[in-house]
């Protein structure tokens, strides 16, 4: 199967669940980076959110339904 084949087909349910939840920490850690006057450790620790949550939604779009069952 070639990527574009696995990035377009369907996606399991737990797998759809997991990469929203990626988007969310995402999407929380740039919000935490744009904040102005925080202290370093929260920035550090966003940026690892950021990371987990890019791993996450990328790790489970490629996950695909096993095709004839």
């Amino acid at each position: 199967m070639k990527l574009i084949q696995r990035l377009s087909a369907s996606t399991p349910p737990f797998f759809s669940k997991v990469r929203n939840i990626g988007l969310i920490l995402t999407a929380i850690s740039g919000a935490l980076m744009g904040i102005p006057a925080i202290p370093a450790i929260i920035i550090k620790v966003a940026g690892y959110l950021a990371v987990a949550g890019t791993v996450m939604s990328g790790v489970s779009q490629a996950a695909v339904e096993k095709e004839g069952g």
